[in-house]
This record gives C-alpha cells, structure tokens and sequence, in this order.
C-alpha cells in the first residue's frame, strides 16, 4: 500500500507549517487535522480550513486523502477559521436572553417604566397572550435546540454569538418595552384581530415544529447524511410540496401573526428582518439541494410557494 506525504500551507504567506510523512491513502480530513493539531495545539480541528487552493473552498472533514485530486505528495494550504463555540451553545444563549429580557419588562421590573408602574400588571389581556406567545415560542426553540436539532456543523465562529445575541435580545427588549407599557393600546380590531392572529401564530408554531421533526428524522443520529425531504403523513409537512425550507415559512407567518396580535411596529420590523435573513438562507439551502439531487422536485420554490 503507497503511503502519502502531505505538507500544510499557510493559505496567505505559503510558509510551510507541517510535513505529515507516511500518511494512510484512505485517512481523512479530519484525521489529518488531528495531525496537524499535534505539532500547531493553538488550531484545535474545529478551527482550521484546509482547501487544495489558497483561495478554494474548504475540504470536508470527510473526504478521504486517496479521492482527491493530488499526488502521492499532497498540498494543503490552511486557514485559520479563529476562535469556535458550538452551535449548541450559541443557540441556547440567543434565545434564552429573549425569553428572560421580555419577562422583565411583563414583570415591570424597577427602572423601566417609572417607580409608580413597579410590578403592576396589565389591564389588557391581549398582553398577557402575547407574553404567554412570546415565551412558548423561546422555551419551544430551547428545547428544540437540545432535544430535537441534528447539527451539521459542530462549531460557528465565535464572534457570531455577540452578533447574533444583539440581534435577538435587541429586538426583544425593543418590542417588550412597547408591548408592555403602561400605555399600550389594543388592537384596532379588538378581540377579533387577536383571535385570528392567535390562529396564525398557533398553526405556524406546529408546523414550525413538524419541520423540525421531519428534518430530524431524516438524519441519523451522529451522521452528515443528506437526503430530499418530503411531505410525511402530518399535514404540516405537506408545505414540502411546494418549498424547500417550510420551517422558515412557518417561522416567518408566526412573526406576522405575533405582530397582527401585537399590532406593534418593532415586532413588524423583527418579522420583516427575519424574513429577509431567512430568505437568503432559504434560497442558499433550496441552492445546494438542486446541485446536489440531480432529482430534485422542480416545483418548489425557497421559501414562499410560487413566488420567492
């Protein structure tokens, strides 16, 4: 059996960091990364991007020495991804701080409204909904992020926390200060206009969740596999038909019922960033799975059926 000899680059200076000799064929990517870690501890695996080009795509941790393109002496050349933190991690931190941040303002904590207005409560009931949506929605995507999620990857940068977490604990604090002011009006429409945006709110939050599911089970536990998804016998899941990432449809129409219910213009604003992030992930997500399945159903669409 021919053994390998590989050499690890610095993608920007071409300084040679790490010359591996004798390196199985069938070894890969993420073995030889654990190689590298030995001589350079500072780049733990999850940090490092090695890529055939300087300025490639990074190399799956998956893909074996002997089916790339490179010879019996192969060249990487590394990037340092910088400091990582698990998505587990991140996940639970930016939506813990939301479910926590809108209960002090539910709760009138001190400073907030005025010393009068200290651990009053609402004569409104459409606020004690909302409070009620809004902490459902949290706990249901905490629980989801330990109980239910199948990673791809294990680790984001650690700088996205920070982003992410001023993202949501901004807006967060920005829509419960208005929702839960002394003087927040109702709804134009009253008891009809919340009834109708607590429908919305409910049937998108269960399909949200039977996405999820359905994802799930589509990954086995510890592998990258991917597969097409498609509509199982829960009707919630039918959406598949027509788009490819239902779970954002659902989140988005909760946001919108939330904001109908609310009728609160930062929770519009959250709903209509959202809804422009997710339409980028949508469309990169819908992206892959064409490159990917030459047998992909041409009929859906991103994120909105027929449209978007």
């Amino acid at each position: 059996m021919k053994h390998y000899e590989v050499e690890i680059l610095d993608a920007k200076t071409r300084e040679k960091l790490c010359f591996l000799d004798k390196v199985e064929p069938h070894a890969t990517i993420a073995e030889i990364k654990n190689l590298f870690t030995k001589t350079h501890p500072q780049w733990y695996p999850a940090r490092q991007s090695l890529r055939l080009d300087p300025k490639g795509k990074s190399l799956k941790d998956e893909d074996v020495l002997q089916k790339l393109p490179v010879g019996t002496t192969a060249t990487f050349y590394f990037r340092d991804l910088g400091a990582q933190i698990s998505w587990v991690t991140v996940f639970l931190t930016e939506y813990a701080g939301p479910l926590f941040i809108y209960l002090l303002f539910y709760f009138r904590v001190p400073f907030i409204y005025g010393h009068k207005y200290d651990f009053t409560s609402s004569r409104h009931t459409v606020v004690h909904l909302a409070c009620i949506c809004h902490s459902f929605h949290y706990v249901k995507r905490l629980l989801e992020t330990l109980f239910v999620h199948r990673f791809s990857h294990g680790t984001m940068p650690l700088r996205n926390i920070f982003k992410n977490c001023t993202y949501y604990w901004g807006f967060a604090a920005w829509m419960a200060y208005y929702i839960n002011h002394p003087l927040y009006t109702p709804p134009t429409y009253g008891a009809q206009q919340v009834k109708l945006a607590l429908a919305i709110f409910v049937i998108c939050q269960l399909g949200n969740f039977s996405i999820h599911m359905a994802l799930r089970d589509l990954r086995p536990a510890g592998s990258k596999t991917r597969k097409i998804p498609y509509p199982t016998k829960n009707p919630f899941t039918w959406l598949f038909l027509l788009v490819s990432c239902p779970n954002y449809t659902y989140e988005v129409g909760s946001w919108i019922g939330f904001a109908i219910m609310t009728q609160c213009l930062p929770v519009a604003l959250f709903s209509l960033v959202g809804f422009t992030q997710m339409t980028i992930w949508a469309k990169g997500k819908h992206r892959s799975y064409l490159k990917e399945f030459r047998d992909y159903p041409p009929l859906r669409m991103p994120i909105i059926p027929f449209l978007l």
